[in-house]
């Protein structure tokens, strides 16, 4: 897979603890649809976490032939967040560290992976990897903390992105 854009295809369902949920088209810099010059990714989930699998051309390029930094930090992120989604919980990143191993050549096929360390009232801890697909070598890694959303934000945030069991009419 590359992060070539997405125009506006529908995102395809995904899979988690509670169901197969869809996602109305949104402009996410890293999952939207809608965003053209986003990173498109394709997200899947399982209980407490998330992953995806791709490889990123030169329009994510920082030093010639090296993806920048910001981008991978991006994709550290978006697994971790999503590791929240797959147990139907939202939130936002209230910090984040990473420790970057080795530089990811642009074109090279990676694995980024987020996870659930830790879940206490809203607050909700993460870790992340990035490795090269094919040697397994680690290539960055990432730890987060997210604040999750209350009740009444998580019905708003599901009505807005249209999270809906497949099958379901849209609203």
């Amino acid at each position: 897979m590359t992060s070539e854009a997405t125009g506006t295809r529908a995102r395809p369902a995904i899979e988690t603890p509670a169901g197969r949920f869809e996602f109305a088209p949104h402009n996410c810099f890293a999952c939207g649809t809608l965003n053209a010059g986003g990173l498109g990714l394709d997200l899947h989930l399982e209980p407490g976490r998330s992953w995806v699998e791709l490889a990123l051309d030169r329009r994510f390029e920082g030093w010639d032939g090296i993806v920048h930094g910001g981008i991978l930090c991006a994709i550290l992120d978006e697994v971790m967040a999503w590791a929240l989604v797959a147990e139907d919980n939202w939130g936002v990143t209230a910090r984040m560290a990473v420790d970057f191993r080795r530089p990811v050549a642009v074109g090279t096929p990676i694995r980024a992976d987020g996870w659930i360390v830790r879940s206490r009232r809203r607050i909700v801890d993460t870790e992340a990897r990035i490795v090269d697909s094919a040697t397994g070598v680690e290539l960055a890694t990432g730890t987060g903390v997210y604040v999750a959303a209350g009740p009444d934000r998580k019905r708003d945030l599901r009505e807005r992105y249209g999270y809906r069991p497949s099958g379901e009419a849209s609203a």
